[in-house]
């Protein structure tokens, strides 16, 4: 059994860690676009992250966006605190994948489309909270701590999927007592988001469901979201879909209405 010690001591090596980066975060928390972008200008690690990724296709930008300040002018506060989310995931990222097979271009890809299709949901439901939209960048952390976590017993983990065909989230609860969406929750903390950010992941686990009608609502939502990526054929080759335990019965209400979403400009 992995300590619950051992568990925290990866968690606590989650940035933020540079000084800009905190700044960014904090100013960002409080609504300020224009000091938050002059700060994380002066990062060239942070900038080079968010110039990348904002010019990517699937953001849809005819013209090269180059400026930090027209970066977060476009994404908003929500869409910039998420980007820079994404950004300190990518710190705690393994240079080298060793169980998931993953690298660096698709684990990004993953952060993307992850974080997109969320806004979409959100926008979609007419959800406009900083916070909120940020939590799903808690899934890709939980994944990296989780391969960190898996690496260390490697052996017991092959054995426990050759022998017994156990999932990935039964493996780790098995191995850690904590499973994916508990990571999940450990990390919001570490973040200091609010408790109910905990909940919504937790709800999206879909086994275990909130008594708030409005959290359980965003679970539903981001258990299909999960779901739906990890799905996808590269993040199957990946071994990833092997987390999200896929509950019909949970998300039947909104299946329809989540199907033909994601079909809206696909």
């Amino acid at each position: 059994m992995i300590t619950k010690e051992k568990i925290n001591s990866y968690i606590d090596k989650i940035p933020p860690a540079p000084k800009a980066l905190r700044a960014t975060i904090q100013l960002l928390n409080e609504g300020e676009l224009v000091k938050a972008a002059k700060i994380a200008q002066t990062d060239p690690a942070l900038k080079s992250y968010l110039t990348n990724m904002v010019n990517k296709p699937i953001y849809g930008f005819r013209n090269e966006v180059t400026e930090i300040s027209q970066i977060f002018g476009i994404l908003g506060v929500s869409g910039s605190q998420q980007a820079v989310y994404n950004y300190m995931v990518t710190l705690l990222s393994p240079s080298k994948w060793k169980l998931f097979k993953l690298n660096a271009k698709s684990f990004h890809n993953l952060q993307d489309q992850l974080s997109i299709k969320w806004q979409k949901v959100l926008q979609h439901l007419k959800i406009k909270n900083v916070d909120i939209q940020s939590s799903i960048t808690l899934l890709p952390a939980s994944i990296i701590v989780s391969e960190a976590l898996f690496c260390e017993h490697i052996d017991d983990v092959n054995l426990l999927r050759g022998t017994k065909a156990l999932d990935y989230n039964t493996i780790l609860s098995r191995l850690c007592g904590v499973d994916l969406f508990d990571i999940c929750q450990m990390i919001s903390k570490k973040w200091d988001m609010p408790e109910d950010i905990a909940k919504i992941v937790q709800a999206s686990s879909g086994v275990k469901p909130s008594d708030d009608e409005s959290i359980n609502t965003l679970g539903k939502w981001m258990h299909l979201l999960l779901f739906f990526e990890l799905s996808q054929p590269v993040f199957i080759e990946a071994n990833l879909n092997d987390f999200i335990d896929f509950q019909i019965d949970y998300v039947s209400d909104i299946y329809e209405e989540f199907s033909t979403l994601m079909e809206i400009g696909s």
